[in-house]
């Protein structure tokens, strides 16, 4: 598989940047953290807007630097999406986007590109509109297609939601997540809001003071026993499903997930396509007897791995879904009292009681393959 490879390590403006990765060219991989971690110097050093000596940026089979080589940035086939739109405010829509491809030498008359993506970004019916006459959120969707209409092998975005109030934020991310499931290009996203990161993301990049403190899937990384992730009071699990079929007289849906199958309300598409779901910790129990009728529908065996700290007075126990435990992960928020009155430990089967799960978006095919 085709990977995006970087590597870094020197100073851009008295911050210090030491670190190096490798990601799937396709997806998207958030670059998490907190303010003044790295991120947005890293996406910099990525556009060659920065460079670093001695620096690495292969994307596939293009080197865009390393060793003498340093591709610049205006020779980089990259689409970048800011925090602020940028968008020409004497310019209507269309005008705004057409400009972006003339200026890429790309030839808009014979394009479907832009009828496609007009119509993906919900801003098909805004062509004619003028920038002040537009929300926050149609702005920043329309800046996201100018980007795209680029054609980019790689697609940088750099907190594109900050500057966004949460109605805006609402808007907007649904547009975002359909990108997520059709895009063949890989994705880097800044970010701090881990909710943008549960909804969003296949990898994550965790940064600390310009170095890379952990990497990986998401799945892996919101469970890893070692980070906040996991310890956190509204942990969740984040899990990609397959639709099995859908049951019209009850109006559930059964997903295959490693390890299980899950039942969710509703019509969650055609046998055979992908979502995303969310389980919140604090959704799931725990019980060694499973004979025992109840209204949870989702049941699974698992093993437990890990009993974590929680960030507050309960603790959160880390679960490998399966007889065997060696399906998805599954964080269940209990109280100290339960784990004492049950003796719980690691190693231990049990089965975890699913009270809720929620769909978040259409997954990537080869996310949930990778998965598998």
């Amino acid at each position: 598989m085709a990977t995006l490879k970087a590597r870094f390590n020197g100073t851009v403006g008295g911050f210090r940047l030491n670190l190096a990765f490798e990601v799937p060219a396709r997806g998207v991989t958030a670059l998490f953290g907190p303010s003044g971690c790295g991120k947005t110097t890293l996406l910099r050093c990525i556009a060659g807007l920065n460079r670093l000596p001695g620096g690495e940026c292969i994307l596939g089979d293009e080197v865009w630097q390393q060793g003498k080589t340093f591709v610049p940035v205006h020779r980089r086939p990259i689409g970048y999406v800011f925090q602020e739109p940028g968008l020409f405010a004497h310019l209507n829509v269309r005008k705004n986007l057409i400009y972006g491809m003339r200026r890429a030498g790309l030839d808009h008359r014979h394009s479907a590109q832009l009828a496609e993506l007009t119509r993906l970004m919900g801003i098909a019916h805004l062509l004619e509109r003028r920038v002040h006459a537009l929300s926050g959120g149609e702005k920043q969707r329309v800046a996201i297609a100018r980007a795209l209409l680029l054609e980019p092998r790689l697609l940088l975005m750099d907190e594109p939601l900050s500057a966004l109030d949460q109605d805006n934020k609402n808007e907007i991310l649904p547009y975002l997540e359909q990108l997520h499931a059709r895009l063949e290009i890989p994705v880097l996203y800044v970010t701090h809001d881990r909710r943008e990161v549960e909804r969003l993301a296949d990898q994550i990049l965790l940064l600390r003071e310009g170095e890379l403190l952990a990497s990986g899937d998401i799945g892996e990384m919101l469970t890893r026993p070692d980070l906040s992730f996991g310890r956190a009071r509204d942990a969740v699990t984040v899990l990609d499903g397959q639709v099995r079929d859908y049951d019209a007289r009850y109006g559930m849906s059964t997903l295959q997930i490693d390890g299980g199958t899950l039942e969710v309300a509703g019509n969650l598409g055609p046998a055979g396509s992908c979502r995303r779901l969310c389980i919140a910790a604090t959704d799931v129990s725990l019980t060694r007897d499973n004979s025992h009728p109840s209204t949870i529908l989702n049941r699974l065996p698992a093993v437990i791995r890990e009993i974590l700290p929680a960030d507050g007075p309960g603790l959160n126990v880390l679960l490998r879904i399966g007889q065997s435990g060696q399906g998805s992960a599954l964080l269940a928020s209990v109280t100290r009292k339960s784990v004492e009155r049950m003796g719980l430990e690691p190693g231990q089967k049990l089965y975890a009681q699913i009270k809720g799960v929620s769909p978040l978006a259409t997954a990537t095919a080869s996310a949930l393959s990778d998965r598998r």
